[in-house]
C-alpha cells in the first residue's frame, strides 16, 4: 500500500510540478518580451520533459541504469503510441509535411545516435557530451530558421501556437516566480517518490528495473506531455501535439541521455539493446511516414497506435525478455 501510494505521489507531484514550472517560466518569459516562438521551443517543449530529465538523474545516482535509459527509450515509444494517438483519436491530426522536415529528420537522426552509442553497452561521457553538443548547435539552427520562417511566413507556427495553450499563465511576477519554484521543488520530490516505488515495483513483481523504467515511470514522466496533447486536441488544435513530441523526443535522447552520461557513465540494459531501442526505431519510423507521407494521423491510425501501446506493455510483462533472448 504504501508503494502505491508513494508511486500516485511521485507522478502527481511529476505532473503538477512541470505544469507549475512551465506556466511561471512562460509567463516570467513574457515580463522578459521573450517572443512567442522561443517560448514554444524551450520552455514548454523542454519544461514539460523535466519529468524525464529529473527521474533519469535520479535513478542514475541511485545505481539504477534500467530506470534510467528505460525512462527515456520508454518514454518516446509513449510519446507517439499513447499521446499522438489519444490526441488524435479526440481530433484528428492534420500537419503541413514541409513544416516538419527539419525536426522530423533530427528526431530520427537522434534516435540513430543514440542507439549507435549504446550497441556498445555503456554510454560513456564523451558520448554524453557529444549528445548535448548536437542538441545545442540543433536549438540554434532551429532559433535561426524559426525566425526566418515567422517573418516570411505566418506568425502562428507550431511553437507560437504551443506557447498560447499556456496563455493563461499567471502574469503577477512574484506568482511566476513562485510558481517556478513550487514546480521544481515538486518535480524533484516527486522524483524521488517514483524512483523509490519504481524499484520496490520492481523488486515485488520480479522484473527487471528496466521494464519498470519502459512502462510505470516513463508513463508517468510523460503526463506532462500528455495532458498538454490532449488539452489541445478538446481545443481544435491536436496537430500542436505534434511539435511537442517531436521536441521531446530530440530532448530526451540528446539532452537527458546526454546530461545523465556525463553525471556517470550509464549501462545499457541487454533487453533494451536487443528490443526496446528498435521497437523505438520502429515506431518513430512509421510515425514520420504517417506525418511526412500522408499529412497527419486519422483517427483509424489513433487507434491502431494506441492498441500497439497497449501490446507493447504487455509484452514487456508477458514475454518481452524470451524476445530479447531470442535476439
Amino acid at each position: 500500500m504504501i508503494t502505491i501510494l508513494q508511486l500516485v505521489a511521485g507522478i502527481v507531484l511529476l505532473l503538477f510540478g512541470a505544469e507549475f514550472l512551465v506556466r511561471g517560466a512562460v509567463s516570467l518569459a513574457r515580463l522578459l518580451k521573450v517572443s512567442p516562438m522561443i517560448i514554444g521551443m524551450t520552455i514548454v517543449a523542454y519544461g514539460t520533459t523535466s519529468p524525464e530529465l529529473v527521474v533519469s538523474i535520479q535513478a542514475a545516482l541511485d545505481g539504477y541504469p534500467g530506470i534510467s535509459v528505460g525512462n527515456v527509450v520508454g518514454s518516446n515509444i509513449a510519446n507517439i503510441l499513447l499521446i499522438l494517438g489519444a490526441a488524435a483519436a479526440i481530433s484528428p491530426i492534420v500537419v503541413k509535411p514541409t513544416t516538419l522536415y527539419r525536426d522530423a529528420a533530427v528526431m530520427m537522426g537522434s534516435a540513430l545516435l543514440f542507439t549507435a552509442l549504446a550497441l556498445s553497452g555503456t554510454i560513456e561521457r564523451w558520448q554524453g557530451a557529444l549528445m548535448v553538443a548536437a542538441l545545442v548547435v540543433f536549438s540554434i539552427y532551429a532559433f535561426q530558421t524559426e525566425r526566418k520562417r515567422g517573418k516570411a511566413d505566418d506568425p502562428g507556427d507550431a511553437a507560437e501556437g504551443l506557447a498560447e495553450e499556456f496563455g493563461d499563465a499567471p502574469q503577477a511576477p512574484w506568482l511566476a516566480v513562485l510558481s517556478v519554484i513550487g514546480g521544481i521543488i515538486s518535480v524533484v520530490i516527486g522524483a524521488r517518490l517514483l524512483v523509490t516505488a519504481a524499484v520496490t515495483t520492481a523488486n515485488y513483481l520480479g522484473v527487471s528495473e528496466a521494464i519498470i523504467g519502459l512502462t510505470i515511470v516513463a508513463v508517468g514522466t510523460s503526463l506532462p506531455e500528455l495532458a498538454t496533447a490532449v488539452v489541445a486536441a478538446f481545443r481544435g488544435h491536436a496537430e500542436l501535439s505534434v511539435g511537442n513530441v517531436l521536441g521531446a523526443g530530440i530532448y530526451n535522447l540528446l539532452a537527458i541521455m546526454g546530461l545523465v552520461s556525463v553525471v556517470a557513465p550509464i549501462p545499457v540494459p541487454e533487453q533494451i539493446l536487443a528490443f526496446d531501442l528498435w521497437f523505438m526505431l520502429a515506431v518513430t519510423a512509421v510515425l514520420l511516414f504517417f506525418l511526412l507521407k500522408r499529412g497527419g494521423l486519422n483517427r483509424i491510425v489513433a487507434v491502431f497506435f494506441l492498441a500497439a501501446f497497449v501490446g507493447y506493455t504487455t509484452l514487456q510483462y508477458y514475454g518481452v525478455e524470451k524476445v530479447a533472448a531470442f535476439f
